[in-house]
C-alpha cells in the first residue's frame, strides 16, 4: 500500500474522538461489522415503496424501469448470502487477499491496492467531515471476481430484468461516513446486506451542485441544509432486505450510516 496514504489514514483515525471509533461487536444483527459509531439522522424519505407482493415485472417496466427510483421490499432471499457476508467469514476466507480501493473523488481515479484484513483492521473507520474526497479510500466495485466467485454466485440479484440489458455485480464494505459523492451512470439496483445506506437522487435533467472533492458527508453537512424546497433531492435510506432501483443516468450519492456491507447490480 502507498506508504504516504496509509500514514495519512491512520494519521486521520487518531485524532477521532474516541467516541467515534469503531469497536468489535459480537456478531449478531450486524454480522460482527458493530454500529456503535453510527450516524443518526436518516433524513425523510420520499421514494416510493413496494413490497414484492404489490408489484409485477411489467408494473415496474411501465411505471419505474425508466421514469423514476423506487424502493423494493421482500424482493429477494439473500439470508444466506447475508451469513457469508460476516465480518468473521469474510476475515476467514479473504483475509490474505487483495483489494482495490478508490478515492471518494467524482473526478479522481486513483487505486490503492491493500490486503482485505488490513483494510478490515486499520481503513474500516468512521469519516470526519473536512476529510478532501482525494484523500478517502473507498472498497467498492473493484472486486477479482474469480477470487470472489464462491461469494457472488451465493447472492440473489433482483428478478426484474430489463430489455437487452444483462447484469454486473460490485460489491463493498465501508465504514460510518463514508459514501460516494454524486455521479451518474447506466441503470440498477443496490441492496444493502448490513447497516444503513442514505441515497440522494436528482433526474438527468437536475444536475446538482457540489464539488468533486468534497464528501457526501461534507455535503450533507454544509449544503444540503442551505437547499430550497424545490432543490431537495429524491432521498431515503435503506435497510437490509430493501433493494433501491435508479433509472439511466440519474445523478446519485450514497452516505453510509452505519459500517455497512452492500452489493449493486449494474445493468448494461
Amino acid at each position: 500500500m502507498d506508504q504516504a496514504v496509509r500514514a495519512l489514514l491512520l494519521l486521520l483515525l487518531a485524532q477521532l474522538p474516541a467516541s467515534l471509533h469503531c469497536t468489535e461487536a459480537p456478531a449478531g444483527d450486524d454480522g460482527g461489522w458493530g454500529l456503535d459509531s453510527s450516524i443518526e439522522d436518516e433524513g425523510e424519505c420520499n421514494i416510493e415503496i413496494r413490497d414484492v407482493n404489490s408489484i409485477t415485472h411489467t408494473e415496474f417496466i411501465e411505471e419505474y424501469a425508466y421514469a423514476k427510483p423506487v424502493i423494493l421490499r421482500g424482493l429477494t432471499d439473500n439470508t444466506k448470502f447475508r451469513v457469508q457476508c460476516s465480518k468473521a467469514n469474510l476475515l476467514r476466507e479473504y483475509a490474505e487477499k487483495m483489494v482495490r480501493l478508490s478515492t471518494a473523488n467524482t473526478h479522481s481515479y486513483r487505486k490503492v491496492d491493500v490486503r482485505f484484513e488490513e483494510f478490515v483492521k486499520f481503513l474500516l473507520t468512521p469519516q470526519p467531515k473536512d476529510i478532501l474526497g482525494s484523500d478517502t479510500l473507498y472498497f467498492f466495485g473493484d472486486n477479482n471476481f474469480t477470487e470472489w466467485h464462491s461469494l457472488f454466485e451465493e447472492y440473489k440479484a433482483p428478478p426484474f430484468s430489463l430489455p437487452l440489458m444483462h447484469p454486473a455485480y460490485s460489491f463493498g464494505i465501508a465504514g460510518p461516513g463514508t459514501g460516494v459523492p454524486f455521479h451518474w451512470h447506466g441503470p440498477g439496483y443496490s441492496e444493502v446486506i448490513y447497516g444503513r445506506k442514505r441515497w440522494f437522487l436528482y433526474p438527468p435533467d437536475e444536475a446538482p451542485e457540489f464539488h468533486p472533492n468534497h464528501t457526501t458527508l461534507s455535503w450533507v453537512s454544509l449544503s444540503y441544509p442551505n437547499l430550497e424546497l424545490h432543490q431537495r433531492p429524491l432521498e431515503c435510506t435503506i435497510r437490509p432486505g430493501e433493494v433501491l432501483y435508479f433509472p439511466d443516468r440519474w445523478w446519485h450519492a450514497t452516505l453510509n450510516l452505519d459500517t455497512s456491507v452492500f452489493i449493486s447490480t449494474f445493468l448494461g
